[in-house]
């Protein structure tokens, strides 16, 4: 590897030790075996280098949410049913005693984009590649097929479900929902839709 690589395996490394915070330059430079200068040269800043580490510690974890992980690729799920809604979020829980580290990293970067305004701008890019990137779990659409529209839609909900889940899992697990809670419930939801639907046709 490159020291471009080297830096940012480092920075992975020292992120999930220290969290954003405590990690120094100095930190990643005796971790990866690089120098300062590689960072401003490759990453411009420390805090731009610590911010592509989160994000590919986040890309590396969602491989796993997808459908068929875990279980043989038989009981793979129908795009867009019920079942596969349940199936994703059954995989991103399961995941969650091994991210446990990522997740509480995820919430101090955020609280860490109030006060530095350049993290601010690569996390909120990184929100938007991720709600492009979810939308495959669900539908098997391949991710540079879906279109803008369902991004902004489809994957501002996941999204959002997936951030008020971790918040649950990371706050007390014994309380928090399952899977099968949030399938029960957007299958109610689903129902009281299309009760309400058939209620105004029969008035129309």
């Amino acid at each position: 590897m490159g020291h471009r690589e080297d830096l940012l395996e480092g920075a992975k490394r020292c992120l999930l030790e220290k969290g954003f915070v405590r990690t120094t330059a100095r930190d990643i430079v005796k971790e990866s075996g690089t120098n300062l200068a590689s960072i401003g040269y490759h990453y411009g800043s420390k805090d731009a280098l610590l911010v592509q580490a989160y994000i590919s510690l986040i890309e590396g974890m969602s491989g796993g949410y997808g459908p068929g992980w875990g279980v043989s690729d038989t009981s793979r799920t129908a795009a867009g049913s019920l079942e596969r809604f349940q199936e994703v979020w059954t995989n991103i829980i399961r995941s969650v005693p091994e991210s446990r580290a990522i997740w509480l990293l995820s919430f101090e970067l955020i609280f860490q984009g109030e006060r530095v305004p350049e993290v601010r701008k690569l996390l909120a890019e990184a929100q938007e590649e991720g709600r492009s990137g979810i939308v495959p779990l669900f539908t098997d659409i391949p991710e540079a097929e879906v279109d803008k529209e369902t991004v902004d839609t489809e994957g501002r909900l996941y999204q959002t479900l997936l951030q008020g889940l971790m918040v649950q899992w990371l706050f007390d697990p014994d309380t928090a929902a399952h899977a099968d809670q949030l399938t029960e419930g957007l299958r109610r939801v689903l129902a009281g839709v299309a009760s309400a639907g058939a209620h105004e046709e029969g008035r129309g």
